[in-house]
């Protein structure tokens, strides 16, 4: 699978993966702090952006596209940063691949199973009729039913592509992730250690990481480093400039 993408920069390669929902370009303020001393590219995941739609919709299928996306490239290593979904991705690639990885940067994800807690918002996104909608004020009205938080709503309707004659159709594969949603929770796919160094950035006010959790990290990735920032679960996007200040001086 060809996956659609951002370059930036020049210099030793930075690929990084968004979460599920996401883009490319929700990390274009990082990238482009992180464009000034590496080149930086910022992939669209299968299903998600602009990428292209498939049924299957898993990390294993995930980590072979970005290995894939390596090989279209000519990339022989590259740094790796993912949030969330796209951090799963990342650690199962590294896994599968611990000689492309140069350095691992994994936000606000672990390395074990979820349960399925984004059912409200697949239902209200599938409740939107997109053809009579006329504008992204209207979809946000009627996301409110399912999903409270304003940002959320902002977030999610990013996907949302106006149509020429009229009404909106969604950028990403709604139906897929929907019917592969179980897949999105599972722990790692792949058996093994990557013994690089890793980065782990968490969120203090996020439920993605619990204490106890650094006994997985230490079995997949025996050379971790933890931080923890003051956000939630989108750690990039509430503090970027400190973000991006982490994962430099790790990188350095």
């Amino acid at each position: 699978m060809e996956l659609f993408y951002r370059s930036y920069g020049q210099g030793t390669p930075i690929i990084i993966l968004h979460g599920l929902f996401g883009s490319a370009d929700n990390w274009m303020t990082q990238v482009k702090m992180l464009g000034e001393h590496y080149h930086v590219y910022t992939v669209d995941q299968r299903n998600h952006g602009q990428s292209p739609h498939h049924s299957a919709h898993d990390y294993l299928a995930m980590a072979e596209d970005l290995n894939e996306f390596f090989i279209q490239h000519s990339l022989s290593k590259a740094f790796i940063i993912g949030h969330s979904m796209g951090g799963k991705t990342a650690m199962n690639f590294a896994l599968q691949y611990p000689e492309k990885v140069t350095r691992l940067i994994v936000v606000d994800i672990m390395p074990k199973a979820y349960p399925v807690h984004h059912d409200k918002i697949l239902r209200g996104l599938q409740s939107l009729s997109l053809s009579s909608l006329t504008s992204r004020n209207q979809a946000d009205e009627q996301l409110a039913h399912y999903v409270d938080d304003f940002g959320v709503r902002q977030f999610l309707l990013k996907n949302l592509s106006r149509e020429p004659g009229g009404g909106f159709s969604w950028k990403m594969n709604l139906s897929a992730l929907a019917e592969n949603i179980e897949e999105m929770g599972v722990s790692l796919v792949v058996n093994g250690k990557f013994s690089g160094p890793s980065l782990f950035i968490v969120g203090t006010h996020s439920h993605y990481f619990a204490p106890g959790d650094e006994e997985g990290l230490k079995s997949y990735f025996p050379q971790y480093q933890l931080v923890k920032m003051e956000t939630g679960h989108w750690v990039q996007a509430e503090k970027p400039k400190e973000f991006v200040e982490e994962v430099l001086k790790f990188l350095n």
